[in-house]
């Protein structure tokens, strides 16, 4: 294995973010003084990460007027004339994200300050010859307003199972990941979400994991938007 840190990132931005009510489209929500999507786009940065794919649907010129406004990373811009989801998101992209892996992001998470040393580790553990997937996880029992079942098991060999109801699972995942192209060979048209390439990587033995220690919190939720704005992230 050899580290190479990916060049290319993309930051998933197109969703509706019904969940948080009226205001900003959920990219553009605030915390610690800056938008979500700068945490993430900031954390790419100090990461080295040198182009980032955003896509955009919802509300997408709110959101591509505030990125015009931005110096690094170099940001191209996806833009959905329907909303693609997460899987239909990263295939409809991929002319723009290139041949190698890249990272892969949601733009609702916050991260402590070490959040790009995380990035560095994910991208240190990955291993094209064994991985076409490398998601980043953090401990079900140790996430803010999280009430769910969680989302994978992970085998002494770093490889993934996804959980099965009615199961529950120790590890959920955090929402930044390393993904290689070849995972979009032939997508289905239309919307679809990125949990069918981590199928497509589990049947093939290439889905792995990474547990973060660090500070993480998605604040995709009323709640937790809220505990993030109180923390002062």
């Amino acid at each position: 294995m050899t580290f190479a840190l990916p060049h290319t990132a993309m930051v998933l931005a197109a969703g509706l973010g019904s969940r948080l009510g009226d205001g900003p489209p959920k990219p553009l929500r605030q915390v610690g003084g800056r938008a979500l999507i700068d945490h993430a786009l900031d954390m790419l940065v100090e990461a080295r990460v040198e182009r980032a794919v955003v896509n955009t649907h919802h509300r997408a010129a709110e959101i591509e007027a505030h990125l015009a406004g931005r110096v690094q990373p170099d940001i191209l811009v996806s833009r959905e004339a329907e909303r693609l989801e997460t899987g239909g998101g990263v295939a409809h992209a991929l002319a723009l994200l290139g041949d190698d892996p890249f990272f892969v992001l949601n733009s609702d998470l916050v991260w402590g300050t070490d959040g790009a040393d995380w990035l560095k580790q994910l991208a240190a553990s990955f291993d094209a010859c064994r991985m076409d997937a490398l998601l980043l996880l953090y401990p079900t029992v140790q996430a803010v307003h999280y009430e769910e079942r969680g989302d994978f098991h992970l085998e002494p060999d770093g490889r993934l199972r996804r959980r099965q109801d009615p199961e529950t699972a120790p590890f959920l995942f955090t929402g930044a990941q390393i993904l290689v192209p070849r995972l979009f060979d032939d997508p289905p048209p239309g919307a679809w979400r990125l949990t069918r390439a981590y199928n497509r990587a589990e049947t093939d033995g290439r889905l792995f994991g990474l547990v973060c220690k660090g500070t993480w919190l998605d604040a995709g939720t009323p709640e937790r938007l809220t505990h993030a704005m109180r923390a002062g992230a």
